[in-house]
């Protein structure tokens, strides 16, 4: 997992470098951009989904598809657990827009499962009457500041991205904005390791990949250009989560991209 956070920050960092020194500032990060993510690495970017995608074949397609066969209490339980997680990223992201009132809603959300419903693996709160999750990133808080998307990116196992979401999953994790980074890996401590972090962001991508298996082999199936239409899925429902828009996206559950991070 090193090597491979190694690589994307590589990919990151060749990304901000070509975003100001090749295009035309259309893209670049600041409030400046609108209209159409550019593709400006297509190539590359092509090269890597195919190496995802031989990947997931491989290893996580698989994976998911045995996941699937464990009793739904266990998968429910294991995706109440994530979505919990999810709260210590939610909570600062919250704060930093400005969402005063979610931050503690979302605060107490995650106390009492993590309390009564036993670190997560039951959701009383939303018995309680709390307002459903609505998760948020670094990457959408600087959507929030009016920080331009960037460049599309494919990254390396991670998935799709853009500049400016790698740049807050960057800055979100080894930055110090992760506190589940921060008490698995960053810090030594006696009650996690880097195992706990490194497993839980694995299994977020499994259970995501599990939900959605017939509605990838059925994009897949359909499109005259996979790569294409996985791009302009992810664009567009990160747009809808930057404006917390309730419309679901059609061939894909109603769940967050996560990049085995997003958030």
């Amino acid at each position: 997992m090193k090597k491979i956070l190694i690589i994307t920050t590589t990919v990151i960092l060749l990304a901000i470098s070509n975003v100001s020194a090749g295009t035309d500032g259309e893209n670049s990060l600041s409030k400046k951009n609108s209209g159409q993510t550019k593709d400006c690495f297509e190539k590359v970017n092509r090269g890597i989904f195919a190496f995802n995608q031989t990947l997931d074949g491989a290893i996580f397609e698989p994976l998911a598809k045995g996941y699937r066969k464990l009793p739904m209490p266990i998968r429910r339980g294991t995706s109440n657990v994530l979505a919990n997680l999810s709260n210590l990223i939610t909570v600062p992201n919250n704060l930093m827009q400005g969402e005063i009132k979610k931050a503690g809603e979302n605060t107490l959300r995650f106390v009492v499962n993590t309390t009564l419903g036993i670190l997560g693996i039951f959701d009383p709160a939303s018995g309680l009457g709390f307002a459903e999750l609505e998760r948020e990133d670094y990457g959408q808080t600087l959507a929030k500041w009016g920080v331009g998307e960037g460049c599309y990116l494919v990254l390396p196992v991670l998935g799709p991205s853009t500049a400016r979401d790698a740049i807050g999953m960057l800055s979100g994790t080894m930055g110090g904005g992760d506190p589940w980074y921060n008490i698995t890996v960053k810090n030594d401590t006696q009650y996690f390791s880097d195992f706990d972090y490194y497993s839980s962001r694995a299994t977020t991508g499994i259970d995501f990949r599990a939900k959605n298996i017939e509605s990838f082999e059925n994009l897949e199936q359909n499109s005259m250009d996979f790569y294409a239409s996985v791009k302009s899925l992810y664009l567009q429902d990160r747009k809808q989560k930057i404006s917390n828009s309730k419309k679901v996206i059609d061939t894909m559950d109603d769940g967050d991209w996560e990049e085995i991070e997003t958030n």
